[in-house]
């Protein structure tokens, strides 16, 4: 009876053994670290690999080391010029020092995201809708390099900052809609101006030339009342006098195809 009691306890602790060994073995992923605690003291970071960390006196943190996103709820923001508008973001960050990212800091990736919330206030309560609209990636830049010195000192590395959306208000839309419609009115009037003032010049050519060259301005009168007599219900009343020269314009016209020099 005592040999089995005997064996039994040992088989019970060979496999507390073989759960305690196994409970010791840790497999890390190239994109991870762990980050040991020996009886509350740092010992380092280690991996990837198999890492062996002993129970009940080491304590392991595991960090991911790839890129990740943090979704920036949207944040009422007033506008330097009083305009309020909603403007979310998309935060991409990394831990590059895995000891730090524990040591320094409770949480990392909550303290960027929080941090993002409040500087993204911050900076576009300081500019105007104008430029919130339109410099979109000079503000992208300005938020990254403000979080990334803040989050320097946790090990942690923001690579990007993109303003994902910016929500305005209905009577602001309204009014941009009302604003944009009056400068495409604008831009038509001064090209329908422009297009005037070009056509004033070309007439003011041919009028020149026309008053050099009376028998080329005999032929277009010829011209426009023919283009006039195809119209077969209108009544054409023209001067007696362009019907005596026609005679004279034609036999010019005739001189000039054949070669002639006609006076």
């Amino acid at each position: 009876m005592s040999d089995a009691v005997c064996a039994l306890g040992i088989f019970i602790l060979l496999l507390f053994l073989v759960i305690l060994l196994l409970s010791a073995i840790r497999v890390v992923r190239e994109y991870e670290r762990l980050v040991i605690f020996r009886v509350g003291r740092l010992k380092g970071q280690k991996g990837p690999g198999i890492v062996f960390v002993f129970p009940i006196i080491d304590r392991a943190m595991k960090i991911d080391l790839r890129i990740q996103v943090a979704d920036v709820p949207k944040q009422r923001i007033i506008t330097r010029d009083n305009v309020t508008v909603d403007v979310d973001a998309v935060v991409y960050y990394r831990v590059y020092d895995p000891e730090k990212a524990v040591t320094k800091v409770q949480r990392y990736d909550i303290a960027t995201n929080l941090l993002a919330q409040t500087t993204l206030r911050d900076v576009l309560g300081q500019v105007e809708l104008d430029d919130l609209l339109s410099r979109r990636e000079e503000l992208n830049k300005r938020l990254q390099e403000i979080i990334d010195i803040n989050t320097d000192p946790w090990g942690v590395k923001v690579s990007a900052v993109t303003i994902r959306d910016v929500a305005l208000p209905e009577a602001m839309l309204r009014a941009m809609a009302k604003q944009a419609e009056a400068e495409r009115e604008r831009r038509s009037r001064i090209i329908m101006a422009e297009g005037e003032y070009q056509a004033s010049m070309k007439m003011a050519e041919a009028a020149k030339f026309y008053q050099d060259n009376p028998a080329a301005m005999k032929l277009r009168e010829l011209q426009t009342l023919a283009e006039i007599a195809r119209e077969k219900n209108l009544i054409v009343v023209a001067p007696s006098t362009s019907f005596e020269s026609l005679s004279t314009v034609l036999a010019v016209a005739k001189g000039v195809r054949e070669g002639k020099h006609v006076e």
